[in-house]
């Protein structure tokens, strides 16, 4: 909002600088405006005098005055510029500019900090993407936290977003799931000699096993599968096995608030010959060639450290090989943009997925598609860690965290730290009713808030009545000017928070904006003997809870009026 307002003044300026023969170097590179981190050196700060120095054979300071100078002092934004350093431009914004967002933002309601930088564009999204083999665990739930909220950003800025899930139903992990049913369905316990090598033990193939043998119908993704309840029948035994826990891993997603619209099968790369295809394509491109009777691909020339296997001797293709032709089909579906939002350990998958549809010659772009990887969780409850659950024995699932400490807490904690940093989730901290607990010191800002509406209304004032324009510049207090500040930062915060796929920028802003707040509502009366004062008040915080709500909303996070 406001600094789309400076970049365009600046923009201005320069234009009129080249008009005038001051400024030479035309087209000019894009203005970008920052945030200085002493607030005493403006509201926003920008270099692009120091940019354009060299070429104008001038000093940067000389370019800075320039731009200061066609910027002029009759905009009704800036209350002044200045020139810093060896070059930067300082600019402080008119606190009755600042006073005047707030009826933007009445304005735009609910859309307040979306923005159109997307302009429609189609983007494919895809996450979660786990194997059908038992409960999703905490990294996949944060993986989904993630996904889906890299969605609900691209959403709110404009992008056409598709979600899609992709998944092995095939390979020695399904088959170590398959013989575990089965050997449940005939009474095989994990202790017994019997009992399949890597099978699975937790108590979710025993449910598996009990609703096979009672010939149960399970409707999961885009599938309709009845169990034929015969224990000999293996492929019979795996159908149902896959899509029993794609069911369940479905129901803990929804239970999260994450959705799909587009679910793929590895089997349906080999069913429908789409991997004998690339690779013959790659063949035939000359990027693959025999050795020790296996195939192998260029991808040193695409930047990999050494050539890969694509066809083991044994005939078995290796599982980078099907990533290449599902990508390519997502390309050939038109989506030019692709992010792909998965676990650290995919790391050395990424290149050789990119040399491979390099080596396609397709046209697809080098750096195609994006990643966003994520690192590992550990959870915590009384200092120490966590590592079983009852139910899927060997590790923690994600509907454990939420049954425990609720949907919210867990997305917020989820995203609460950059994608690539380890998390910590601390079930006491998520539990905690304190200023200590993040996601509750965000709800309970709005709750606050809600509070002082009701008793404004006890005492016959209405947060939902707007007061002059003119008379919102009786906010001029410190706290009040902050916290209009960073209201009217929300929507350069979505966009910025979309553009690097960083959700996590989105809940420092929260957490900075509950401060604010919480700040402001110490060191002010709100409802007092001045009713216009009182009035402009409730308008600030009526903005203010609109703010926190739509934030909350972009993440899939609630904000609850009363707590």
């Amino acid at each position: 909002m406001m600094r789309q307002r400076i970049v365009a003044l600046v923009e201005t300026a320069l234009q009129a600088a080249a008009t005038a023969e001051e400024l030479v170097s035309s087209p000019f590179p894009a203005v970008i405006i920052g945030t200085p981190a002493n607030p005493e050196h403006g509201d926003f700060s920008c270099n692009i005098a120091m940019q354009l120095a060299k070429g104008e054979r001038k000093a940067p300071r000389q370019v800075a005055e320039i731009i200061i100078r066609l910027i002029g002092s009759n905009t009704g934004l800036l209350s002044k510029c200045e020139i810093a350093g060896p070059g930067f431009i300082n600019f402080y914004v008119a606190p009755a500019a600042w006073q005047q967002t707030l009826l933007e933002i009445e304005a735009e309601g609910e859309t307040f900090g979306r923005t159109s930088r997307g302009s429609g564009k189609k983007v494919q999204v895809e996450f979660v993407s786990a194997n059908p083999t038992g409960p999703l665990h905490i990294g996949h739930g944060r993986g989904a936290a993630i996904g889906d909220s890299i969605c609900r950003l691209l959403q709110a800025t404009g992008w056409d977003v598709t979600r899609e899930f992709y998944y092995n139903d095939a390979g020695q992990q399904i088959s170590n799931l398959a013989l575990s049913v089965q050997a449940r369905c005939l009474g095989i316990e994990p202790d017994d000699l019997r009992w399949p090598t890597d099978g699975y033990q937790g108590e979710y193939i025993k449910d598996v096993a009990r609703s096979y043998l009672a010939k149960e119908t399970v409707d999961s993704d885009d599938r309709h599968v009845t169990a034929l309840g015969d224990p000999d029948d293996l492929d019979d035994i795996r159908n149902f096995a896959v899509a029993c826990l794609r069911r369940e891993q479905d129901q803990d997603l929804k239970a999260f608030d994450v959705h799909f619209d587009v679910f793929t099968l590895e089997s349906s790369l080999y069913s429908e010959g789409r991997v004998e295809a690339v690779v013959r394509l790659l063949v035939e491109n000359g990027h693959a060639y025999e050795q020790d009777g296996a195939l192998w691909l260029r991808t040193t020339e695409f930047g990999d450290d050494k050539d890969r296997v694509m066809r083991k001797s044994d005939g078995g293709y290796t599982y980078f090989v099907p990533d290449i032709a599902y990508h390519l089909g997502k390309w050939e579906r038109g989506f030019t943009r692709v992010v792909n939002e998965q676990g650290s350990d995919h790391h050395s998958t990424i290149i050789r997925v990119r040399a491979g549809l390099q080596a396609l010659n397709r046209g697809i772009p080098k750096g195609w598609p994006e990643y966003v990887l994520h690192q590992m969780v550990t959870v915590l409850r009384g200092g120490e860690e966590v590592k079983i659950s009852k139910r899927a024995g060997s590790y923690v699932t994600l509907r454990d965290l939420i049954d425990e400490v609720g949907r919210d807490a867990v997305r917020f904690f989820f995203i609460m730290r950059k994608p690539d940093s380890q998390l910590v989730f601390d079930i006491d901290l998520a539990k905690e009713q304190s200023p200590d607990n993040p996601v509750y010191y965000v709800q309970y800002a709005h709750a606050r808030i809600c509070s002082i509406f009701e008793n404004a209304r006890d005492k016959g004032f209405t947060a939902s009545e707007r007061p002059l324009p003119s008379a919102i510049t009786v906010l001029e207090t410190p706290e009040e000017l902050q916290l209009i500040k960073l209201l009217s930062a929300l929507p350069d915060t979505v966009d910025d928070s979309a553009q690097n796929f960083e959700p996590h920028r989105l809940t420092y802003y929260l957490t900075e904006l509950a401060g604010c707040f919480h700040s402001f509502y110490n060191k002010n009366r709100v409802i007092s003997e001045d009713a216009d004062l009182t009035q402009a008040r409730l308008y600030l915080l009526k903005r203010t809870a609109q703010t926190l709500k739509n934030a909350l909303t972009i993440l899939g996070i609630s904000a609850p009026e009363r707590m």
